[in-house]
């Protein structure tokens, strides 16, 4: 674990930490990015938000997740679950990152995700991983461009995930 500090994550953004009290602000986002729920055959719900606020994966504790909203004045722009230290120390996971619907091809999510590899890379993490959704042509494409390798192929119940991966200290 490097203990990451999250309002280092980005120069150009405010960002806080997203708690259950954000519930309605987390849902509101979330259910207007209708193009990510289809792909990943699941519906928003405000039950799956606490879910996903408070899940972590096996044997990971809670202080290095970092459910976390990246804000422009007063408005959240995206939304990123990051692990610290997952599956090993030296990578950070990136459970889950949805840019604003209304801000998509703008370049804002490649954007963050520049300056957040960048400032893993000085905390010392090697890699970032991920998981995408095999039938979602917008997800695989945007985290291609963004240097994202696939690495392996999971077969889940609901389909095949993509675990990609991109180096950090290149």
């Amino acid at each position: 674990m490097k203990n990451i500090e999250i309002l280092k994550l980005s120069q150009k953004y405010t960002i806080r930490k997203l708690t259950e009290s954000d519930i309605n602000l987390i849902y509101d986002f979330c259910s207007k990015n209708k193009q990510f729920y289809l792909y990943c055959g699941k519906d928003v719900s405000k039950e799956s938000i606490l879910n996903d606020i408070h899940i972590t994966p096996p044997d990971i504790p809670m202080n290095q997740k970092h459910y976390i909203g990246f804000f422009e004045e007063n408005t959240m722009i995206a939304l990123m679950d990051l692990i610290d230290g997952y599956p090993d120390e030296e990578t950070a996971f990136i459970g889950f990152f949805m840019v604003k619907h209304d801000l998509h091809n703008q370049g804002i999510g490649t954007a963050i995700i520049t300056e957040l590899s960048s400032v893993l890379a000085d905390y010392g993490f090697t890699h970032c991983r991920l998981g995408i959704d095999q039938n979602n042509p917008f997800g695989l494409h945007f985290w291609k461009k963004n240097d994202f390798k696939t690495i392996q192929e999971v077969q889940r119940d609901n389909g095949v995930i993509v675990i990609a991966q991109k180096e950090l200290n290149l």
